[in-house]
């Protein structure tokens, strides 16, 4: 295969702008974007007349081959890539998640191993889960030798690898110091262990119950409580999978009071609705069964609105794939259904179809929720997300009219059910770029075991020096004024 090629004629799109124009590649980077550009010899030319020119997909949550609830996650590193790449997407951010007690960089050289297959580039969130001097320390080696620069925090899942407060509020001031990204899943702990007894007390065994024991009120909690404990600390954060109006409020409410949130939401949530729950095959409900959980139809509504508004930066997946047998570990009990659904290659051709088709989204806005936001959030722009001379050829060419009947039976992961089974999109990916790889060829998924990299993310600069240099500035300011502050005569006393 020819080191170079060249897409022609298509219409690039970027989160910026819209324009006709031929996109270059050389030795796996963009080395000319113009709109015009001759083929040099020997160059594969792919012909993009009618489609668009995008930057490859970046999902930034996603679980493969994740021990959980006693078993593994039926989708690996080459096999979920491998999907991702059939749906458009060339980047995944997967997690780290140490178990309690276990040193971080223990169960980070540990998910790097598994991650030697992939077929498309990647990196990695590292998961807080406990607390003393040595996760304090690793996470500055994590920062400085291994290029992460984001930190998860689980509020929920009492009993395993939930954090309380002072969990949070160790790591969220390590993560100042260092210049890191707190980032959170959202759902208070305590209330979703007490609701699962009370529910599954009351006589409700089976998915339905999963609903009744997380409702938005336990998310719209943790939510604010998190972002309560960052303002105060000076510190950034991003939650993952906002699925309600109860957390879209709280992020809301502290963008517009200055505070530096980022969220995201998932595909799923924009579509899917909690009738779902209700169905009267326990293995297709039992299949939805993830959390946050899928929420009432008058949710997505305001998540749509969050996303074009600007509120939520970021669009995702928590793929985390568990066959059927797998999820009938929780036939009798609702609480050991094994949390996680499919959607990592559905995810750009569902928000194409439902967002750009529908007017919710321009097509530089879906750019920015698929790709670039995140690439600039977790500061990897522009190397990925853009397509600028010098970046990684990440690319796909689109297909707004290309029609798909989204099933179990065509798909490329790694599971027997699709949460999107029988859905019709119209817009899908004819190529897939990886580093300039052409891995998705008009229907033929060509990616290799071990052909993706290890993308590192280097830290911003330390959030908690630039708080704590701004409330100095600010206490002073407050001192001075109330020194300066007319004194009342005795009269006035």
């Amino acid at each position: 295969m020819s080191k170079q090629v060249l897409i022609r004629g298509g219409t690039l799109v970027t989160a910026d702008h819209e324009r006709r124009g031929d996109v270059l590649i050389e030795d796996g980077l963009i080395t000319g974007v113009a709109p015009e550009i001759d083929a040099p010899a020997g160059a594969r030319v792919i012909d993009a007349g009618g489609a668009y020119v995008m930057p490859g997909g970046i999902d930034p949550h996603t679980h493969m081959e994740l021990p959980f609830m006693g078993t593994v996650a039926s989708e690996d590193f080459f096999t979920g890539t491998s999907a991702a790449a059939a749906g458009g997407t060339t980047m995944a951010i997967d997690f780290v998640i140490p178990s309690p007690q276990e040193p971080l960089l223990d169960a980070y050289t540990k998910w790097r191993g598994w991650a030697e297959k992939a077929a498309c580039d990647y990196s990695f969130h590292v998961a807080v889960t406990w607390w003393d001097d040595s996760v304090h320390a690793d996470m500055g080696t994590l920062t400085d030798k291994h290029g992460v620069n984001s930190f998860k925090h689980f509020m929920a899942y009492k009993g395993a690898i939930m954090c309380d407060d002072e969990v949070l509020v160790n790591s969220f001031s390590r993560a100042g110091e260092l210049g890191a990204i707190c980032t959170v899943h959202a759902e208070n702990g305590e209330l979703v262990w007490a609701l699962q007894q009370r529910v599954f007390e009351a006589g409700i065994s089976g998915p339905e119950g999963h609903p009744l024991s997380r409702p938005p009120e336990v998310e719209g909690e943790a939510a604010n409580r998190a972002i309560r404990i960052a303002e105060v600390l000076g510190v950034p954060l991003y939650l993952v999978h906002t699925s309600c109006i109860d957390a879209l409020e709280a992020v809301t409410r502290a963008r517009l009071e200055g505070q530096r949130v980022y969220a995201e939401v998932l595909a799923q949530h924009l579509v899917i609705d909690d009738s779902v729950y209700r169905d009267g095959d326990w293995d297709r409900a039992a299949h939805h069964v993830m959390s946050p959980p899928f929420r009432p139809k008058h949710h997505q509504q305001a998540l749509w609105a969050g996303l074009a508004s600007g509120m939520l930066q970021t669009t995702a997946t928590d793929h985390c794939c568990f066959c059927t047998p797998q999820k009938r570990m929780g036939v009798d009990d609702f609480r050991k259904i094994p949390n996680g659904t499919n959607g990592i290659e559905d995810r750009m051709a569902v928000l194409w179809h439902h967002g750009v088709r529908s007017g919710k989204l321009t097509p530089s806005e879906f750019v920015a929720v698929t790709s670039s936001n995140a690439a600039k959030i977790f500061n990897i722009y522009p190397r990925k997300g853009s397509l600028s001379v010098g970046a990684d050829a990440d690319i796909v060419v689109w297909d707004p009219n290309k029609h798909r009947t989204i099933s179990a039976a065509t798909h490329n992961q790694n599971i027997d059910f699709s949460i999107y089974e029988g859905m019709e999109v119209v817009g899908n990916p004819v190529y897939t770029l990886s580093r300039g790889r052409v891995v998705y060829d008009n229907g033929q998924l060509n990616t290799e075991r071990g052909t993706g990299r290890y993308v590192n993310r280097p830290c911003h600069a330390p959030y908690w020096e630039a708080q704590q240099l701004r409330n100095r500035k600010v206490g002073a300011a407050a001192m001075a004024s109330v020194v300066d502050r007319p004194r009342p005569t005795p009269e006035e006393g």
